[in-house]
């Protein structure tokens, strides 16, 4: 029986099924990813692919791509239940559901367009059971929508993931001129250790001396932990993960760094991002 935690986590067990998991990463290497899906299709993702091409486009990020571990935002829990289970029974999966909080502080989960696609929300789906799942609480707006950090344990790789999903600027219907970026990235960082990866779609520039909101970045990214396109200590810059040219999406860890790439999967207006780290000893 799952924990009340894990109910309200959206923790889901793997059912049965025929097909193999991933083949793994190269021996002594983890191959962990982070992808918007674009899965809510009221939020201008309209165009960016069906329901059909979106799980399969995950499935072939699971398993042609290597990965262990796959950080989802804007899925829905129906495509994340169907993916998981056609991978197979050694995939699992944990879900937070975003909210949308009104003035009075209410609290309405946001639902995909079409009815089997279920709630909108973040994921972790992992070669591994997923353990310690955790909501990490940080600051959100007063009244507008909720997105939020999970972290997991993958169990079997001897690691630990969190995903995160940033608020956007003027993203308080009350309080327009309120920033809650810096606090949430504060709260991610505050989340890690030197088993972690931890990124997702962070709604944020690199930050650069030129940029006007580049004092929301905590010291410790890009200096103690570093990024996944990071290509020296002094570097901030990264390839574009976003249909209009901008790097919006991140992968962080202290974990020594063999591999970067950024896939298109053709059924998103996110690319996929894909770090190989050495697995921890």
């Amino acid at each position: 029986m799952l924990t009340v935690c894990a109910l309200l986590l959206g923790l889901s067990q793997p059912l049965h099924a025929t097909r193999a998991g991933a083949p793994d990463a190269a021996p002594g290497h983890l191959r962990i990813a982070t992808w918007n899906m674009c899965g809510v299709l009221q939020w201008n993702c309209e165009s960016t692919g069906t329901r059909g091409e979106k799980i399969r486009a995950l499935k072939r990020l699971a398993g042609s791509d290597r990965t262990d571990v796959v950080m989802l935002q804007e899925v829905c829990a129906g495509d994340l239940t169907d993916a998981r289970n056609e991978l197979g029974e050694d995939w699992h999966s944990t879900f937070l559901p975003y909210a949308v909080q009104d003035a009075e502080g209410r609290r309405t989960a946001v639902r995909c367009a079409e009815a089997r696609r279920g709630t909108a929300g973040l994921a972790l789906l992992a070669i591994s059971p997923l353990t310690e799942v955790s909501a990490v609480s940080t600051r959100q707006p007063a009244v507008g929508l909720h997105r939020g950090i999970i972290c997991a344990t993958a169990a079997a790789l001897a690691v630990r993931v969190c995903n995160a999903h940033l608020s956007l600027p003027n993203g308080d219907r009350a309080h327009a001129e309120r920033e809650f970026r810096d606090d949430q990235l504060k709260s991610l960082v505050g989340a890690a250790d030197e088993r972690t990866v931890f990124g997702g779609d962070l709604n944020s520039a690199p930050p650069r001396s030129a940029d006007g909101d580049s004092w929301i970045w905590p010291y410790a990214a890009y200096r103690t932990y570093r990024e996944c396109d990071q290509r020296s200590l002094a570097s901030r810059a990264g390839r574009a993960t976003h249909s209009t040219g901008h790097k919006v999406d991140y992968l962080f860890t202290v974990l020594p760094r063999t591999g970067c790439s950024v896939r298109s999967t053709g059924a998103s207006d996110h690319l996929a991002l894909i770090m190989q780290v050495g697995a921890p000893a």
